[in-house]
């Protein structure tokens, strides 16, 4: 057995990995805005806007689903969608390029989430638990 087929064997497992912790470092960033946990979100104004509130439910809902495996398509479809917007809003008009707008994380969160439509949750999931 060849290294990548050994390597291949554990592909839904890593999957779930990089599903779990994607997800669980995206649900950081609603606790942040509601919940000033593990500590405020730098610049987010008080009482925080209606836009920013919404974005932290959906970072926090959507976070939990997808890092327990549930609806992981359609909320990852969403949770990409909200960083494309995200990313457009607030990064862009700073510059061209993410490294100097200050928006790798909302590139690399909206292209982690729109794999995770492609691709499904992999292991560990509710969405692929057995009956």
């Amino acid at each position: 057995m060849s290294i990548s087929e050994r390597l291949n064997a554990f592909q839904p497992q890593a999957l779930a990995v990089l599903r779990i912790m994607a997800a669980l470092l995206f649900l950081a960033h609603g606790t942040m805005k509601l919940f000033a946990f593990p500590g405020p979100q730098p610049g987010l104004p008080d009482p925080i806007p209606m836009l920013f509130l919404v974005g932290a439910l959906i970072e926090l809902i959507g976070g939990a689903l997808v890092a327990i495996g549930l609806f992981t398509r359609p909320v990852a479809f969403i949770l990409s969608g909200q960083m494309a917007v995200a990313y457009f809003m607030f990064h862009f008009p700073k510059s061209f390029f993410p490294s100097l707008n200050g928006g790798d994380a909302a590139v690399l969160y909206c292209f982690i989430f729109l794999f995770f439509v492609f691709s499904g949750a992999g292991a560990w999931s509710v969405d692929n638990r057995k009956a």
